[in-house]
């Protein structure tokens, strides 16, 4: 019972446009796909996602390669055992691969064959993918929403990545998602208003071209207002600042753009005027605040921040045990962004989560910004308990995939299902 019969692998495409890579899992029984998502801001020290570099395709972007790999070397290294050895068939994985960055077969590749064992388990058991995760899951995220986007994910001139709203006073899931979608199309009429772009990021948020953080944090700010909603009492912000993106590594400052004056900052400066906007407007969380390797700051935000902020290392830990390691052990976060394609399986997903919490740390479960209309991350959370889920804005199909998979899900766990709100960011070390 549960056996693999057989495992299938196919090019398909992503949010973007570009190729991702859908692998099918199958036994006697059942059947279940998983598409890999992409990222376009990525941290160097990532899992590798293996491309074709074949220019005449796709730019270069296929990933006919990474499904030969699967359709030819991994698949049959697994077939015939059992969907419900989890962490045996990923260890076969990474093993066959032998790299540290599983660049031999593709971290694509193999996180797909993981992502798909899991999924046809469920289907197996005849239960949800969260509660195969966990039997007494009933925790539902609170979501932060990306209803501004900046960065490498849009043309607005914003440095930092994302500025989001958490529906933290929502009284269970689906109220946050009404919640946030009210803020978001009043946020588009602001910006008619105003004659500003109401065209939509990579990852479904706004995009207008503004004078810099502030500016975006102010309009966000009227948005909520003019909903009806309250700051604090109901909702919170959040950034994702993806530092490294505009981390001038010879230089050693953070190049961006205040007030609409173009700064060149020094690390203990980056983290002064991070600390400022939080004291300014109502941020609880700050996402890759400082580059990837710059340990010296992320410990200075840190411990300057005492406690008050949630520190989100994304770039810095890669979703890998041994960066997540030295986050603890030097004290640079109190919190990890988590993303399956960052590592490659479900179970060393599973033990960065794991880890995390055991340390008092949280732990959010997050999106790329090349998506699919896969919901797995929405069954993750829940699965997981890790009471915080970052997958988008309230646009484009493919962010609204994972928040309709959440209503569900807390449909059917009914007066059992708990939102976390307010709960995510009590006890923040």
């Amino acid at each position: 019972m549960g056996k693999i019969k057989k495992v299938l692998a196919r090019e398909v495409l992503d949010s973007r446009g570009n190729p991702t890579i859908e692998v099918e899992v199958m036994t006697d029984k059942a059947m279940a796909r998983a598409i890999v998502p992409s990222g376009a801001s990525t941290g160097s020290h990532e899992a590798l996602e293996l491309r074709d570099d074949d220019k005449k395709r796709f730019g270069g972007k296929g990933v006919l390669k990474a499904v030969e790999n699967v359709n030819k070397v991994l698949g049959k290294a697994i077939t015939g055992l059992s969907v419900f050895n989890q962490e045996k068939i990923d260890q076969i994985l990474i093993e066959k691969d032998g790299t540290d960055n599983k660049s031999k077969y593709g971290a694509n590749a193999i996180l797909g064959i993981s992502m798909a064992v899991c999924r046809v388990a469920s289907i197996e058991k005849k239960i949800g993918l969260y509660k195969y995760l966990n039997e007494d899951a009933n925790l539902l995220p609170t979501p932060m929403m990306n209803i501004l986007n900046g960065g490498v994910h849009a043309d607005s001139g914003l440095d930092f990545q994302e500025f989001m709203i958490i529906p933290v006073g929502a009284e269970n899931f689906k109220r946050a998602i009404q919640m946030g979608a009210e803020i978001f199309h009043t946020l588009g009429g602001i910006l008619k208003e105003k004659g500003l772009k109401t065209t939509v990021g990579d990852e479904g948020g706004y995009a207008p071209t503004l004078n810099g953080q502030e500016e975006a944090l102010d309009l966000i700010l009227k948005a909520v207002e003019k909903t009806g909603y309250k700051m604090e009492k109901d909702i919170l912000l959040a950034t994702d600042t993806a530092s490294t993106e505009f981390f001038d590594k010879k230089k050693k400052v953070y190049k961006l753009r205040i007030n609409g004056k173009k700064e060149e900052l020094k690390g203990s400066e980056m983290v002064e005027y991070l600390l400022n906007l939080t004291k300014k407007y109502p941020i609880i969380s700050i996402e890759d605040g400082l580059a990837e390797d710059d340990f010296e700051n992320w410990k200075l935000l840190k411990e300057k921040s005492k406690g008050k902020i949630q520190i989100v290392g994304d770039d810095l830990f890669v979703t890998n045990v041994e960066r997540l390691q030295k986050g603890l052990d030097e004290n640079l976060a109190n919190s990890i962004l988590i993303k399956l394609n960052q590592i490659g399986t479900v179970s060393e997903t599973i033990e960065a989560v794991d880890m995390a919490e055991l340390n008092n740390w949280t732990a959010v479960i997050s999106h790329r910004s090349g998506e699919t209309e896969d919901t797995f991350i929405a069954d993750l959370s829940v699965g997981l308990s890790t009471g915080q889920i970052k997958t988008g804005s309230l646009s484009r199909t493919d962010r609204i995939a994972k928040y309709n998979q959440l209503i569900r899900i807390e449909e059917e766990l009914d007066n059992k299902a708990i939102y976390a709100g307010f709960g995510s960011f009590y006890n923040l070390n």
